[in-house]
């Protein structure tokens, strides 16, 4: 069994370009014809991952007036929150770590922890129920629910939000 494995990786050649073409030998060893195919592996971002996932995501959560769309979106630095009636292509409320209300409240320089993401959800839900909103539909933007993402859901349940 050992031999036929070592015979099959002889067998294969592996010419200097990023896809490598693999030659496999015929059933029969007297005739001289073998097959080709090349293999080539798929290389994605992890930005290109998100996207996938969001774009994934946005073919079943619509915002309506009724029960608008919570989108989150986090980057290295700041965190990002709207509510957007996406029937009319509005955004009906907005917060992020880069208003002066919340930049001035914490100070952080490597970025938004989870204590900072709790008090965007508390600050979201507080517009959204000024502006008459009770019920969102949740946008994690292709993050996964974890961490600051989660954070600022359950603070945003807390204050009120049903999602």
């Amino acid at each position: 069994m050992l031999s036929s494995s070592l015979s099959f990786l002889h067998s294969c050649t592996f010419p200097s370009s990023s896809s490598s073409l693999f030659t496999i030998p015929s059933p029969n060893p007297n005739s001289p014809s073998s097959l080709s195919f090349v293999v080539e592996a798929k290389s994605s971002t992890r930005r290109e991952d998100r996207t996938a996932r969001h774009v994934r995501i946005r073919k079943k959560v619509e915002g309506t007036p009724e029960r608008p769309r919570l989108s989150v979106f986090r980057s290295n630095k700041h965190l990002f929150v709207q509510v957007i009636d996406d029937t009319k292509m509005h955004t009906v409320a907005s917060v992020s770590t880069m208003q002066k209300a919340i930049a001035e409240e914490f100070n952080y320089t490597s970025g938004p922890t989870i204590e900072v993401a709790k008090r965007v959800g508390e600050i979201i839900a507080k517009y959204c129920l000024a502006k008459g909103i009770t019920k969102v539909a949740f946008d994690r933007g292709g993050y996964p629910y974890h961490g600051r993402v989660k954070a600022l859901a359950d603070a945003a349940r807390e204050h009120g939000l049903e999602f």
